[in-house]
């Protein structure tokens, strides 16, 4: 620990007589991890405007679906013929959508944008532990999100097949237009996706272990770096298996083997020459990633949450030894449960139970998060601001979607809403939805860190009402629509008379998403505008107590001009009985709290510096002994 602080001081003081950098060099090749946070962000609101515009357009085709609608000629040409989405279109607009908002937005646009904004600033290091691989992580997935853009214009149009891209509709180039040139753009998209998400994690957490400033062991960081850092360890176990199943598929599309193939006829034509391959082993390794997937999605949305909650509840986090475990146990659980995606697959009814059974356990850690956050809620001092209210909207999303996934994760059940509209909806609140609202709770309250205004407050509880509405319209009735039957990714119901009585639901979904749309461009005038025109905030806008409060707004090497602040207590420390102040910042020492000195030489293992406390000031400890071991726990 003194051998990393040392050396970030070194590059903080050999920084100071550094050059003043070009805007190539300050704004696009960037190693700053908050110019990065920056450009994570902005390209994540350009990927979801994109996706979210996708939606609206087959939401056209599913409310109106013989009506022609003269603009989408003009937008998509030969896509819309006469008005009317083209049927191998829509199926590609479900698959790009799903793949940006999955991927581009909840994925890298949330977790880079917080991760890299954060983890310096709130324990205490003068940057990421390699500037140079985080400047990568975002250019690899830069390129990544214009490939897979790029596909859009292919004369036989981007990938299809649904998101999940299943074989054999995805290894085999003849079987539909958007299984040729489209789908292979999505798998080097995912490639490079893949190898951004590596970077950027290696370097969070190689930063969490080994750069936190003096005072700041692991039982007084944020729950956010917590978070983050369970979030990364996700990544990097989880992103491999898809790399290898996504390298698998195009060794099946281009090189002839048989590893999802076998005995399959392509129009007619013939039987192929593949044997013995199995589109099931795709399956396995699509969501031994997919289901932690979800959690690398929710986890960096649940760490905001709790620290937005906290500071404007004006309240200690309730449970935060409790947060750290339920994280550790979502983290550890969501690798066991993948096979509940797959029950209809003709899976042995034993495994099943397994499945089902841990499925259902995993509901228990959730639970205490939820239980955490109503008790930290429970007679606050409540600040509503924008980004407290889209906390709480995180938390209402979280409890009505995680109550239908108990339906979805029961087997028995589960074959019945498989594949309907129910599925849509439970996905679409509970990580949709309610990551959406954590990523914008950050947005707001993080906002006058990254430029040093405020956002305007009207537009945002405009935004948020309009936004947490227009979510409950457009996917709670789908759940009734599933549970009727009605399947998902069709492309027209008025042909099914047992399926078109649905279709005034659809008409209402449709203008609900379409009002949800236009409050998503009231938040992008309100975003842009502020950077520039929006009023000035002072240095802890919130009155907070982590270490990104502390550092000035101005854009310097190595955040603090001076010193890096020495971490005295843990960051919940609100409204305390023995203080007048109703928040004390963790680098405010208490009276004859003081910190030793950094030893001149380090030891051969770096050990985190000891700091001195009265009992029960620094709140509730990380006690138990194998996090302790692991993480090198110092009190």
């Amino acid at each position: 620990m003194a051998n990393a602080t040392h050396s970030a001081e070194l590059h903080h003081d050999a920084h100071d007589h550094h050059h003043e950098e070009s805007f190539i060099r300050k704004y696009v090749f960037s190693m700053d991890h908050k110019m990065i946070s920056k450009q994570f962000l902005i390209t994540g609101i350009i990927m979801g405007v994109i996706g979210m515009v996708m939606s609206l357009l087959f939401r056209l085709q599913l409310a109106w679906p013989d009506e022609h609608f003269g603009f989408l000629h003009t937008l998509l040409g030969k896509w819309a013929p006469d008005g009317k989405l083209d049927p191998n279109f829509y199926l590609s607009l479900i698959t790009i959508h799903g793949t940006i908002m999955v991927f581009y937005v909840l994925t890298a646009g949330l977790s880079g944008t917080f991760s890299n904004l954060l983890i310096p600033l709130q324990v205490g290091a003068r940057d990421m532990a390699s500037p140079f691989m985080n400047m990568l992580s975002y250019w690899f997935f830069f390129c990544s999100s214009v490939v897979l853009l790029a596909s859009l214009f292919l004369e036989t149009g981007p990938a299809s097949g649904g998101w999940t891209i299943y074989p054999p509709l995805s290894a085999l180039p003849e079987a539909i237009p958007g299984s040729g040139a489209g789908m292979t753009l999505w798998l080097v998209a995912i490639i490079l996706f893949i190898a951004s998400s590596l970077l950027g994690g290696i370097n969070y957490i190689s930063t969490i272990l080994n750069m936190r400033t003096k005072g700041m062991s692991m039982n007084r960081m944020p729950l956010t770096i917590w978070a983050f850092f369970f979030t990364a360890v996700l990544g990097l176990l989880a992103f491999p298996v898809l790399l290898g199943g996504g390298l698998l598929l195009i060794f099946d599309r281009s090189f002839g083997t048989s590893f999802y193939l076998s005995d399959i006829w392509v129009n007619g034509a013939g039987a192929l020459n593949n044997t013995g391959g199995s589109p099931i082993l795709f399956q396995h390794l699509f969501w031994f990633l997919g289901h932690p997937e979800v959690y690398i999605i929710l986890m960096p949305a649940l760490g905001i949450t709790s620290e937005v909650i906290a500071t404007n509840a004006r309240k200690p986090i309730f449970g935060y030894t409790a947060m750290i475990i339920s994280l550790l146990g979502i983290a550890f659980l969501s690798f066991l449960v993948w096979g509940h995606h797959m029950f209809i697959t003709g899976m042995n009814p034993f495994l099943g139970e397994i499945f089902m059974v841990i499925t259902l356990i995993i509901a228990v850690p959730s639970a205490v998060k939820t239980f955490n956050y109503l008790a930290t809620l429970w007679k606050g001092n409540i600040q509503f601001t924008p980004g407290m209210l889209f906390a709480i909207g995180l938390v209402s999303l979280f409890i009505s979607g995680g109550l239908t996934g108990i339906f979805l994760g029961n087997a028995t059940l589960d074959i019945n809403l498989h594949d309907t509209y129910f599925v849509v909806a439970h996905f679409h609140l509970v990580m949709g939805s309610a990551a959406i609202f954590g990523m914008l709770a950050g947005i707001y309250h993080w906002f006058p860190r990254m430029y040093g205004r405020y956002m305007n407050n009207t537009l945002g509880y405009i935004h948020f009402w309009l936004t947490f509405a227009s979510a409950y319209l457009v996917f709670f009735p789908m759940h009734f629509m599933g549970i009727a039957g009605v399947p998902r990714r069709y492309y027209q119901f008025t042909v099914l008379p047992e399926f078109g009585v649905w279709m005034d639901v659809n008409v209402l979904i449709t203008i609900a998403a379409i009002v949800g749309g236009l409050a998503q461009v009231l938040f992008l005038w309100n975003f842009f505008h502020s950077i520039f025109r929006g009023k000035k905030s002072p240095q802890n806008p919130w009155r907070s107590n982590t270490l990104e409060w502390t550092a000035p707004v101005e854009r310097i090497h190595g955040n603090w001009p001076g010193e890096i602040p020495t971490v005295y207590r843990w960051p919940y420390d609100y409204s305390r009985p023995d203080s007048e102040e109703d928040f004390i910042p963790q680098n405010v020492p208490d009276e004859g709290q003081t910190v030793e000195p950094a030893p001149k030489k380090a030891p051969a293992k770096p050990k985190h510096e000891e700091v001195p406390a009265s009992e029960g000031e620094d709140g509730p400890t990380v006690s138990f002994a194998a996090l302790r071991k692991l993480f090198g726990f110092a009190r």
